[in-house]
């Protein structure tokens, strides 16, 4: 076992620091206070190659690895811990990588090109009104006629709705239909890459809106109709009745991305705690000096390093399993490590800026500090974006104690 990164992979996050620091640090604040990315700052990543980075160049992807992605999203994240641009990133990255390995080759050269320089984005749309954990009950209706798909039906809560329409070229989403039976569940599921708004024109059918969010505010989100809205077959992803099967894989890519994004942040809420800890006096005595504090500054941190790590773990085993084919290793062995990593990391980052936020005092309520910004932005995930907390716990009961146990 090697705990440390290549060579390759150090200087790559040596980049991403670097870009961080001119790009995105001095203006965080006020992307977060304005509710924007600006195009330019998106075409900035992009050109940074700060997107699609596992997809193969063959598509027009960086040709890195999903463990590079993972590093990539950690610092955003560090240098924007408010994660709306964190979010932004590990989207596309972990969708279009899911495109690259269930889309047909047209879409993946189509579409992976458009994401990677930054004039397109592509995201996931599966949460529908009646429940955003029932992916089996999508009830969003695919039907085939002559040679498109006809869409109807109404997905919530989607990132980067106002984005994609913003973009140059556009965007859309992995998305999930139902083209069986009610009756027939999760098989009669299949999976389309919707593009409502491409090469520069908003498609018929497409019904946006834009949510008022309490965080992560750089980033929209939003929901959207589809009234008998035309997807050509070239853009369905795998065969027709596969879409639950593939849409879970995606999430189980994502989720490492996720949990990427809230150690990144995390990490800077402790150090906003250090840097308090060596400046603030309280009786003439350093504010870590009393062990109430400094312990429980240890333990978070221990707790930090701990997910950090399974964070990194869940990456290698992707990259294993799609990139290097190692035949020792399934798609469904992510889903522990997965699932762990997208439970811990979010609840984890909550309590260090709770804690955080304490520490800081008074000062640690006003609008100057900013810390605020994280809390609200990670708890997007305690609350359950891409996956509840709850269904992260029933996938490692079901998996290590096995299904037919936990039942209901």
């Amino acid at each position: 076992m090697d705990f440390k990164f290549s060579e390759e992979e150090e200087l790559f996050r040596e980049s991403v620091i670097e870009f961080c620091k001119r790009h995105i640090e001095p203006v965080w604040v006020e992307l977060d206070e304005k509710g924007r990315i600006p195009i330019e700052l998106i075409k900035k990543m992009g050109e940074q190659g700060l997107f699609c980075i596992p997809c193969s160049d063959t598509y027009g992807g960086m040709g890195g690895t999903y463990l590079m992605a993972t590093i990539a999203v950690e610092e955003v994240a560090y240098h924007e811990p408010a994660v709306g641009l964190a979010v932004y990133t590990l989207l596309n990255n972990g969708w279009p990588y899911a495109l690259e390995l269930f889309g047909t080759e047209e879409a993946k050269q189509e579409i992976i090109p458009r994401v990677a320089s930054g004039e397109a984005f592509y995201g996931i749309a599966s949460t529908e009104p009646h429940g955003g954990s029932d992916v089996a009950g999508t009830r969003m209706r695919a039907e085939k006629k002559g040679d498109v798909w006809v869409l109807n039906g109404e997905k919530v809560y989607i990132s980067g709705v106002r984005e994609l329409q913003e973009l140059p070229y556009g965007g859309g989403f992995f998305t999930i239909t139902r083209t069986g039976k009610p009756e027939e569940g999760h098989r009669g599921l299949t999976a389309f890459s919707v593009l409502p708004k491409w090469k520069g024109e908003l498609k018929p059918g497409f019904e946006p809106s834009i949510y008022e969010d309490i965080g992560r505010h750089a980033l929209s989100t939003g929901g959207f109709k589809l009234t008998d809205f035309e997807v050509e077959d070239v853009y369905r992803l795998g065969n027709v009745g596969e879409g639950f099967y593939l849409i879970m894989q995606g999430f189980n890519l994502a989720r490492i991305l996720v949990a990427a994004a809230c150690v990144g942040s995390a990490r800077w809420a402790l150090d906003q705690a250090i840097d308090h800890f060596r400046e603030k006096k309280i009786f003439g005595r350093y504010l870590s000096s009393f062990q109430g504090i400094s312990f429980k500054f240890a333990e978070l941190y221990a707790e930090l390093e701990m997910v950090r790590l399974m964070v990194y773990k869940a990456a290698w085993m992707a990259d294993k399993i799609y990139k290097e084919k190692d035949p020792s290793m399934k798609p469904k062995d992510l889903n522990v490590p997965v699932a762990i990593v997208k439970m811990k990391a979010p609840e984890l980052a909550t309590r260090i800026y709770e804690e955080v936020l304490k520490w800081l005092g008074a000062y640690g309520y006003t609008k100057e500090s900013n810390v605020y910004r994280g809390w609200l932005g990670t708890f997007s995930y305690t609350i359950g974006a891409e996956g509840a907390q709850n269904i992260m716990r029933y996938i490692i009961a079901r998996d290590i104690i096995g299904r037919e146990y936990v039942k209901e």
